[in-house]
């Protein structure tokens, strides 16, 4: 409405705060861009949409010119992601109004883009993380506030072993670690990394690497003297020392675990002072490769699977990296007149440029051995029902191999011995009673 009087114009506003959209987005991610958005607005001085392609050309090119480049761009996506809002729900509703046809200021010629290189992590080795966790492990009988301390070492063995973030860990609650899952237990990672703003992706993760060790003795000998209720639904895995309105235990902050590995760091590997962070335990447990699994070579390159694999933060077990060599756990009986021994076949072969059952199958035939698809398979796949002496004489002669390649010995896989008290073991697939003890001792975690 117009007031001919004064030439004044007047038009009607209305609040769009009351429409919200959530897209699964957790309340940082919606703080963040409400943040850079207000940012905006108050060098703008004018409503968002009458911004135009000269006003971002100015903001992001001058005002923001000295900024990091991650608040530009993080500022620019919040932008993007505000008209793309108004262009899906209210575009129509806003030219209405106001005669405006709202359309957003940057494309793909003015868009601020991150121009930070990638930088190459090389973790620390094996004896330099041993070093460290050393060197921690012995301060937990010294130090002055034991509970704390042994719950920050539990969470960077986690990282090391698991390759889990430290917000995936902290994050986890005391019901997800499913000890009946699996031979060592499973770790329900409810609060996995999202991608493309859709939100925490979950995954079951094993205990492998000694984890499963490493949480039997924090949930038994440390979680009770963080003053936690373990029967309450929803209590934290890694509690903190401060209670919630209510009463409850909080969870620990990944700034807590950030600060006490980097203090840990100095004290026991100088070497490494500043520069060791969760994410290089990452990229550390993403370059171990189990016992008995060497670099392959591929046809036709020089380079591993371990080198293909370089810079990859994934460990060797995730479930979309599959290696040639590994496999489950077998569930037949092994070979017979052999212990707990893995058969290597498959590697020792690959190593030698040998790449198809078939072709092996010719190269023995040759060699007067023949045998049979289906028990070629199982030589193959490394689950072999037997193996015979003479045929172990010709398979090394056709690698030029020794026994000991493709026979590798596997003590851990030997059971404990039954204890005397008549007790049994806990099977596969049973659930295993682990609760927090209440008492206020120290106990120093396994090496």
């Amino acid at each position: 409405m117009k007031s001919k009087g004064c030439g004044l114009a007047l038009a009607i506003v209305r609040d769009l705060r009351e429409h919200r959209a959530s897209a699964g987005l957790v309340d940082s991610t919606i703080r963040n861009d409400t943040n850079h958005l207000e940012l905006i607005r108050e060098w703008f001085g004018r409503p968002l949409w009458e911004m135009q392609p000269p006003d971002a050309d100015t903001y992001f090119g001058k005002v923001l010119r000295g900024a990091r480049p991650s608040t530009r761009t993080g500022r620019a996506t919040a932008l993007m992601v505000y008209f793309q809002f108004l262009e899906l729900r209210h575009k129509i509703e806003i030219h209405n109004l106001t005669g405006r046809v709202v359309e957003c200021p940057l494309d793909e010629m003015n868009r601020p883009r991150a121009s930070v290189e990638p930088r190459l992590r090389i973790p620390p080795t094996g004896d330099e993380v041993e070093q460290l966790f050393a060197g921690w492990r012995e301060e937990l009988a010294t130090c002055r506030k034991f509970a704390p301390a042994a719950r920050n070492y539990a969470v960077a063995r986690l990282a090391a072993a698991l390759g889990l973030r430290i917000n995936e860990a902290r994050m986890l609650d005391l019901d997800d670690v499913r000890w009946e899952l699996g031979r060592f237990g499973k770790l329900n990672v409810r609060h996995g990394k999202g991608s493309r703003r859709r939100g925490p992706k979950p995954r079951l993760v094993p205990l492998i690497n000694g984890a499963d060790r490493n949480l039997h003795w924090f949930i038994e000998d440390v979680w009770g003297q963080l003053d936690a209720d373990h029967t309450r639904p929803g209590a934290p895995l890694f509690p903190s020392e401060r209670k919630c309105a209510d009463g409850s235990s909080g969870r620990a902050t990944a700034d807590v675990f950030r600060r006490s590995l980097a203090q840990a760091a100095v004290e026991y590997l100088p070497s490494w002072a500043g520069k060791l962070t969760p994410h290089v335990l990452r990229h550390y447990c993403a370059s171990q490769l189990p016992r008995g699994h060497e670099p392959v070579r591929h046809p036709g390159t020089t380079r591993s699977l371990l080198d293909r694999n370089h810079g990859s933060v994934h460990p060797p077990w995730h479930p979309r990296r599959g290696r040639l060599g590994h496999r489950t756990a077998a569930r037949r009986r092994p070979m017979e007149g052999i212990g707990p021994m893995k058969w290597n076949l498959r590697l020792a072969a690959a190593n030698r440029g040998i790449w198809k059952a078939s072709e092996l199958q010719r190269r023995l035939a040759e060699r007067g051995m023949k045998i049979s698809a289906g028990k070629m398979s199982g030589l193959w796949s490394g689950q072999p029902n037997a193996v015979k002496l003479d045929e172990l004489d010709v398979i090394c002669a056709v690698l030029g191999c020794g026994v000991q390649e493709l026979l590798l010995p596997e003590p851990e896989t030997v059971p404990e011995p039954k204890p005397a008290t008549g007790e049994q073991s806990t099977a596969v697939g049973e659930a295993r009673a682990v609760t927090p003890r209440p008492h206020t001792g120290r106990s120093l975690p396994p090496r």
